[in-house]
């Protein structure tokens, strides 16, 4: 069967590759000029299911006016008369009781377990090597407010089976022994020993160069204008060099994924949230992080990529706008200072943006569409790298006709549309029974 998919990030390319082993002909079209360019290239590194989370949970609407007015703040909104963001940002409240968070947290980690299976089994398979580390996530807790408040992820955790610890001091410098210099500064932390790290984009480019030698043909610098149906059916691909058809279709487009569904009836509640890096060249190694460690105050990663270290982090609300801005560079630069001081040199450090697609509740949209022969792949939020390999299996055996090894209850867009319905039905307080 013949199957095209748009975009290249690390969502699309891996999809390519699963179903090329499943021994169909892919094309993967793009319109930049090589694989993993736009999110997927320098994001904040970890491949974390048991730090899988949505941002919507009980109490965020305080946390999140205290957070836009700290001095390095994690939370950044331009106001704009953009009606998607304001329709977003609604949802996304209505996402922040216990129960919701308890649900959509539920559905985040069981696709992220399954993906960690499925990436540790593709690097066995293939011998894939990307600045990889098994090494786990440290949470890193400033107030003893911030650990008393672990205990609903830890019910959550526990629910999965996914293993964790809760840490003093003395527990967490056995994992993180640089931090010892700073550790006055922390009451505890949550680690997750199955988490991983490594560089998105290594992984990526090196995937996609494994799939072309199974037959994937990847088509760059392709701008698609818009998606052709009859009923529901997609009949082709309209780009600038004319129309690509297929007899299988995969959105994995992140943010842009909702423009191109829309004209097919299909509302996509993604909004793209602006983040930010800086990838710091590590000049003591000793004194630099082992893995990857989160600053639960500022809500920034610090990741340990080979002779680097990556800091991801902040969200910022401002449509499409990819503008580098001076203040959320100063805010990683004090975070990476405030922890491994002498871990690495700021001032050669490489400023990056990009566009995490995230939907209201935190959960990606994938599978099944109105369109019967288009699958979604989309909304994976700061969670692709993570989720990408279990998205790539998952998306490549539903096109295969093959039942998913994992449960696709709650995953797909329909849930968006059966929410509608409760809202229509009962009002808006539906939405909590959907």
């Amino acid at each position: 069967m013949s199957v095209l998919i748009l975009g290249s990030g690390v969502v699309g390319t891996t999809i390519a590759y699963y179903l090329a082993k499943a021994g169909h002909a892919v094309t993967v079209v793009d319109r930049q000029p090589a694989p993993a360019m736009e999110t997927s290239f320098a994001n904040a590194g970890e491949v974390s299911p048991g730090y899988s989370a949505p941002w919507a949970g009980p109490g965020v609407p305080i946390k999140a006016i205290k957070w836009m007015m700290m001095h390095h703040s994690p939370l950044v909104i331009k106001p704009m008369a953009d009606p998607s963001m304001w329709r977003w940002s609604l949802q996304m409240l209505r996402n922040c009781t216990e129960a919701r968070y308890a649900v959509n947290k539920g559905r985040m980690v069981r696709l992220a377990e399954y993906s960690r299976d499925c990436l540790r089994e593709l690097r066995d398979e293939t011998g894939i090597r990307y600045d990889d580390r098994a090494q786990g996530t440290l949470q890193l807790f400033r107030t003893q407010k911030q650990l008393d408040g672990v205990g609903k992820d830890v019910e959550i955790l526990q629910q999965y089976k996914v293993p964790y610890q809760v840490l003093d001091r003395a527990g967490y410098l056995q994992y993180e022994p640089a931090l010892a210099a700073v550790k006055e500064k922390f009451v505890g932390a949550l680690r997750l020993p199955g988490d991983e790290t490594g560089d998105c984009f290594q992984f990526t480019q090196r995937l996609a160069e494994m799939a072309r030698e199974l037959g994937v043909r990847f088509e760059f610098g392709v701008n698609i204008q818009n998606i052709v149906h009859q009923g529901e059916k997609v009949v082709g691909v309209q780009t600038d060099r004319g129309l690509l058809t297929a007899d299988q279709y995969v959105m994995a487009l992140g943010s842009y994924s909702p423009q191109l569904a829309k004209p097919l009836g299909i509302e996509l509640p993604i909004y793209p949230v602006k983040g930010f890096s800086i990838t710091v060249p590590i000049t003591d190694a000793t004194q630099a992080p082992e893995s990857t460690i989160m600053d639960e105050t500022h809500k920034v990663a610090v990741t340990r990529l080979g002779d680097r270290i990556r800091v991801g982090g902040t969200a910022q609300l401002s449509g499409f706008n990819l503008d580098l801005e001076a203040g959320r560079r100063k805010t990683l630069e004090f975070v990476v200072t405030d922890l491994f001081p002498r871990g690495g040199d700021v001032a050669r450090a490489e400023f990056w943006t990009g566009l995490r697609p995230m939907t209201p509740d935190g959960t990606p949209i994938l599978g099944a569409c109105r369109m019967r022969n288009m699958m979604l792949a989309t909304g994976h939020g700061t969670l692709g790298w993570t989720m990408a390999a279990g998205t790539g299996r998952v998306i490549a055996d539903l096109i295969s006709g093959k039942t998913p090894e994992i449960s696709m209850e709650g995953l797909g867009v329909s849930r968006y549309d059966r929410a509608r319905g409760a809202v229509r039905a009962t009002g808006e307080a539906g939405l909590q029974s959907c």
